[in-house]
């Protein structure tokens, strides 16, 4: 018996319908990434492994997908290595390449590469997908897509500025109003590890943080404990968890929080200068919020952080985020070229504009006229017809077969058609062909030299 076909966990098929959905998306995303002046780039879809390792914290380093070298991989290993059963002795044995974690890392690797071949400020975009060896839940992937946007060479706050912007444009044109653009800035972080005597834990006090919002503030101190960081260092971060207020107030108490914190109060003031800056300009229907807590995990940020949140309501993680970092292309021995890139989160996001039905119902139509076979000859005048049809830049086809009717109609109502033309001997002799509506029902015939008058028709009514 056959085995049953199965995808691994974490992985999907795309319907059409899915996929035209996607594409919406898609193309409503990279249309405001060329608005705003990004340049498209491409990079491979795994990467040499030490190229990604180490960039990501040790929880990020976990979720990269490592593929095994070609060939007799085992027999080059030493059997001593082999026997410890040590996994990290026995990895970069067997496993020299991996499936890249996400588009910034290797966006720094190829900047550093192609460094003498770009203008600086470089804007990039890249939408290809990453994977993670994560534990697949609702909107979580271990194979998904990223949308990401960056500019690397300039250190002006008005790049923050402006990808606030850009989350506001994207989300206003896809009609997904209410959406909330939290903001932090990780010296403001590294300002509180410092004050609260904890400065040399900084990693897992932000590691730590940032799953406040999954886990609630009792686990999060729990696991602050079990890192090493004491009691009164976070009794001393108790305002951090009940910080309220606007932002300009939220900014008044960090400043009392973090006045013997020299790098603490530059990220204030950093912030202090997006969001003024932002509100000035003004926002169309995202909200932009101050969130002391936010943490963002990555090691590389090392200012202005970003997350994006669903609007209120609808259960989902974050369907964005970002970040400045000041030194990525370091790693790779470019040094001091500062960056801030975003990333919008494909798959979140369609799940979210179908929880709130935003799709435009066009979107299910991936056909606009079917031609219907009735024989040989009137298959092939048929042929001639929707070959004309596709030249005026409609989506035409004709059924293959001369079924019955029934067949034929049921066929076309399925997949959406609204439109659908008979041809047959009767309609050939008169020099017409006709229409049917299928959504009115109604009919009408059209001569069939005159195409364009039919498909502008069309293109009308959608």
């Amino acid at each position: 018996m056959a085995q049953k076909p199965s995808i691994p966990k974490g992985t999907r098929d795309f319907s059409p319908a899915e996929v035209a959905k996607r594409s919406y998306i898609i193309q409503t995303i990279k249309k405001h990434f060329e608005t705003y002046g990004f340049q498209p780039i491409e990079t491979p879809s795994f990467e040499n492994s030490d190229t990604l390792m180490g960039k990501y914290g040790d929880e990020g380093d976990r979720l990269i997908f490592k593929i095994l070298n070609s060939g007799d991989f085992i027999s080059k290993v030493d059997d001593v290595t082999y026997s410890s059963k040590n996994s990290a002795s026995l990895t970069p044995k067997i496993s020299e390449k991996a499936l890249r974690y996400d588009l910034t890392v290797p966006f720094a690797r190829y900047v550093v590469m192609h460094q003498n071949e770009i203008d600086f400020p470089f804007k990039r975009y890249q939408i290809q997908p990453v994977w993670r060896a994560d534990r697949p839940q609702k909107g979580r992937f271990r194979e998904f897509y990223q949308c990401d946007a960056d500019v690397v060479g300039a250190n002006s706050l008005l790049q923050e500025v402006e990808f606030v912007k850009l989350y506001d444009a994207v989300f206003t044109n896809l009609g997904l109003k209410g959406a909330t653009i939290k903001i932090n800035n990780r010296k403001i972080l590294s300002g509180i590890a410092e004050v609260i005597g904890a400065k040399h834990l900084l990693v897992d006090f932000t590691v730590a943080l940032d799953k406040l919002d999954k886990i609630g503030e009792g686990k999060v101190k729990e696991e602050m404990l079990e890192k090493g960081i004491s009691e009164s260092a976070i009794e001393k971060a108790q305002p951090l968890f009940s910080m309220a207020g606007t932002a300009s107030q939220q900014l008044e108490q960090l400043r009392g929080l973090l006045a013997d914190s020299e790098v603490g109060m530059v990220g204030v003031g950093e912030l202090d200068e997006i969001i003024s800056t932002a509100e000035h300009i003004g926002l169309q229907s995202a909200q932009l919020q101050l969130d002391v807590t936010l943490a963002r995990g990555l090691n590389y940020y090392t200012g202005a952080i970003f997350e994006v949140a669903a609007p209120e309501g609808v259960q989902m993680g974050s369907i964005g985020g970002g970040g400045r970092y000041d030194d990525l292309t370091g790693i790779f021995g470019l040094k001091d070229v500062s960056g801030v890139g975003i990333s919008f989160g494909l798959d979140r996001i369609y799940l979210v504009l179908e929880e709130l039905n935003l799709f435009p119902d066009s979107l299910d139509t991936s056909l606009d006229v079917l031609c219907l076979n009735f024989g040989k000859n009137e298959g092939l005048a048929a042929l001639k017809l929707v070959s004309g049809l596709r030249k005026e830049g409609l989506r035409a086809d004709l059924y293959p077969t001369d079924a019955k009717m029934q067949k034929q109609f049921k066929y076309a109502d399925k997949r959406g058609v609204p439109y659908v033309i008979l041809l047959g001997e009767q309609e050939l002799l008169d020099g017409n062909f006709v229409v049917k509506n299928m959504v009115t029902g109604e009919q009408n015939a059209y001569k069939l030299d005159a195409l364009g008058q039919f498909a502008e028709l069309v293109k009308a009514s959608f």
